[in-house]
């Protein structure tokens, strides 16, 4: 018998596969298979699993066997976190810009003619004939072109924000009478409170000083930060407590009432509210009584 022969007896040669009961021995179902189906059976079984380790490794088991999907994973993070980093720098800058702004607002200093707005609804312009029909001081008209979010309209003072605050409780600063309220028409944006000789001022509402310092108009003034884009200017003080940068939590004691400035004609305190570069009436907002 050659090799060729051989060969083909090996390829030729059939296994009976018998299932039978363990009870009796009866047949239950018999195949037969040659050694080439068993080869083919294999291969096909091999194929096929190796499709779906492939087809795994690239979707539910990616994350564990495509150093790819891994790489991708970690740039698209990395790039996430520059941008994250990027408008935190941005935000940080303006944010620095804005309590500057407020400082020199605050003061009655001149800002440049195009000095950069911090926030980009804040780069509307107000065209000076019409600041001067209300003949604001110089500093009210810093404070309205730096903050300035919508047409300035003598009808909207102290009514545009009104809904904004409703959930908010603000501390009255002090204890006393108002003996001259909210006309923004003639340039007074606050209301003029007259109380107890030595009386302590308090923050309306939890905040950050971004002003405490001297002018000649008000004397010693001081500018708390809220929430919600919301700012409240206490002067006339005849010191101040705080320094720029505290923490402040509302009714805590930031100065004490005075009769600082020239514009001033007793102990009083002159209250501000102001939000997104408009003035809101105090007495909308605060008992004093």
């Amino acid at each position: 018998m050659n090799v060729k022969q051989k060969l083909n007896d090996w390829i030729e040669t059939k296994f009976l596969f018998v299932i039978r009961r363990e009870e009796d021995f009866s047949v239950i179902t018999s195949f037969s298979i040659t050694k080439i189906k068993i080869g083919l059976l294999l291969s096909l079984l091999l194929m096929t699993s190796f499709g779906i380790s492939l087809m795994l490794s690239k979707s539910l088991l990616a994350r564990w066997f495509d150093p790819a999907y891994i790489e991708s994973e970690n740039t698209a993070k990395i790039y996430a976190l520059s941008d994250a980093i990027d408008s935190l720098i941005l935000e940080v800058e303006a944010k620095d810009l804005y309590v500057k702004n407020i400082q020199q607002i605050i003061s009655g200093e001149e800002l440049p003619e195009e000095a950069p707005q911090p926030l980009e609804e804040n780069k509307l312009e107000v065209k000076r004939n019409e600041i001067d029909l209300y003949k604001y001081s110089e500093a009210t008209l810093s404070v309205v072109r730096e903050f300035e979010s919508m047409p300035l309209d003598e009808n909207s003072f102290g009514r545009i924000s009104s809904s904004a605050f409703t959930d908010t409780y603000f501390f009255p600063p002090v204890k006393g009478v108002v003996v001259s309220g909210f006309t923004p028409s003639s340039g007074h944006f606050g209301v003029d409170v007259v109380a107890a000789e030595n009386e302590p001022v308090k923050a309306i509402a939890e905040g950050t000083v971004i002003f405490s310092s001297w002018t000649l108009e008000t004397g010693y003034v001081a500018g708390v930060q809220h929430s919600n884009e919301l700012i409240s200017i206490y002067k006339h003080n005849s010191v101040i407590l705080k320094a720029v940068g505290d923490a402040v939590r509302g009714g805590e004691i930031i100065s004490i009432i005075g009769n600082t400035g020239e514009l001033t004609t007793g102990q009083h305190l002159h209250l501000e509210l102001w939000y997104k570069g408009n003035p809101l009436n105090p007495q909308e907002f605060i008992t004093f009584d």
